[in-house]
Order: structure tokens, then C-alpha cells, then sequence
């Protein structure tokens, strides 16, 4: 797996994410949804470092999760109705499938010692 943290690549995605929507065109509603659910993985993961508590910090990983799955989706739709070259596709959802699988190891490892 990659040795690169949650927020790093949360980060990146977004980046990426943001610089190919820029330019779809006529496909605002899709974009929107995929720009604000990327972003929050990222966002939510940070938060989650000053957790008040382990169900806290556990919670905001389970929020980035569930954003990182709704990217997924964005994706595919976009990749369905053409906005999306296969290969543009495939990338970004390898990428996002690579944070979701952190995601869930350290939900995972967060339950286990709590």
C-alpha cells in the first residue's frame, strides 16, 4: 500500500480532482458534488488528528470514508456520461480506492485499540 498519509493523499486527489473539473463543461451538477465530496475526505481526515475523543476521531475517519465513496460515485457518473476519458477515470479511481482502503485500515486499527 502506499507509504503516503491519509491527508497526503487526500490532498493530492483533490488537486487532481479540481484541475480536471475545471474543465468539463456542462456538467456543473455533477462537478460540484464531486469537488465538495473529495474536498471533505481531506478535510474531515484532518479534523480527525484533534478528535476530542477515540469515538471522535474514529467518527471523522468514518465521515471521510463515507465522502471517499461518494467521490467514487461522482467519478463514475462522469466517466458515464463522457465527461471522463477512461484512463482520466481509472487513475482517479484507483487513487480514491487507495485512500478508501487507508481509510478503512485505520478505522479498523482505531476500533481494535480503543
Amino acid at each position: 500500500m502506499n507509504d503516503k498519509t491519509i491527508k497526503e493523499l487526500a490532498v493530492e486527489l483533490t488537486v487532481e480532482i479540481t484541475a480536471i473539473c475545471d474543465n468539463i463543461k456542462g456538467r456543473s451538477v455533477f462537478v460540484n458534488q464531486l469537488l465538495r465530496s473529495c474536498s471533505s475526505i481531506g478535510a474531515n481526515s484532518h479534523e480527525a488528528k484533534y478528535a476530542q475523543s477515540r469515538a471522535d476521531f474514529i467518527h471523522k475517519l468514518e465521515i471521510a470514508l463515507k465522502e471517499c465513496y461518494e467521490t467514487e460515485y461522482w467519478l463514475e457518473i462522469l466517466y458515464k456520461v463522457n465527461a471522463l476519458q477512461e484512463n482520466v477515470y481509472s487513475e482517479l479511481n484507483n487513487k480514491s480506492g487507495t485512500l478508501r482502503r487507508k481509510l478503512i485500515a485505520s478505522i479498523t486499527t482505531a476500533k481494535k485499540n480503543g
